[in-house]
């Protein structure tokens, strides 16, 4: 059975440091000033347009195996395949902060307000990251107090297109999920609309799960290397 989730927009308000980051300023730059004005535009017209919700469906080890195989395009060798099957609670999900975002962020491009739709897709996108974690931690807690996941296990988060899942993946992720529920549609590239919006599965174990050497094959195309972050987390927590 899905479970939708309406998320707090104040929850998902990039701060002004993250936006300009996301541009490649970085928060001691002297650039960074020079763009007060038109961050704090972006950030406030993203809190007037956000309208983010979420949806999850608790899923088997088993069924999941089907789902990721998708259109048989991912890499020989994940991490996914090794955590999965170690998990103690799968839920895909789907998380969108709402089509008046991006409709705004294409209008200002349509006008040649490229300044501001820049920013503005910055502010968007960050926001939808938060918006994910927002989720994930509602999640978190719905499943400890369920007694689905034990209370020192953790949950992590993965997307296709990342970590060797083919973004084809999202075909059956949606088949199974139906998140039209909540306003999102794949098109046939596998972009899914509202364009802000994130899908995938939430993973649910013990924490030494989650531990993978960064040092498969599609590893090299990876600019951030996010999932150190991640695990680094884990054992913050």
């Amino acid at each position: 059975m899905c479970k939708k989730f309406d998320i707090s927009p104040a929850d998902t308000i990039p701060s002004p440091e993250r936006v300009l980051q996301a541009q490649g300023v970085p928060r001691a730059s002297t650039d960074a000033t020079r763009f007060t004005g038109i961050v704090q535009n972006a950030i406030s017209r993203y809190r007037e347009l956000a309208a983010p919700r979420g949806i999850c469906r608790e899923i088997s080890v088993g069924n999941f195996e089907s789902i990721y195989q998708g259109e048989g395009a991912n890499a020989e060798d994940t991490p996914l395949d090794s955590i999965a099957q170690n998990a103690e609670y799968l839920s895909l999900f789907a998380v969108t902060v709402g089509e008046p975002v991006t409709g705004e962020i294409s209008a200002l491009f349509a006008a040649d307000d490229f300044a501001r739709a820049v920013m503005l897709d910055a502010a968007a996108s960050e926001g939808t990251e938060l918006a994910a974690d927002a989720l994930e931690a509602l999640v978190h807690q719905d499943a400890r107090q369920s007694g689905r996941l034990g209370s020192d296990s953790k949950l992590v988060r993965f997307s296709p297109g990342y970590c060797g899942w083919h973004t084809s993946g999202q075909k059956k992720l949606f088949e199974y999920l139906q998140p039209r529920q909540i306003g999102i549609e794949l098109g046939d590239s596998y972009l899914m609309q509202p364009l802000k919006s994130i899908s995938g599965v939430f993973v649910g174990g013990p924490k030494d799960i989650f531990i993978f050497e960064d040092s498969f094959p599609f590893c090299r195309d990876c600019d951030t290397r996010s999932c150190r972050d991640r695990i680094a987390a884990l054992y913050r927590l």
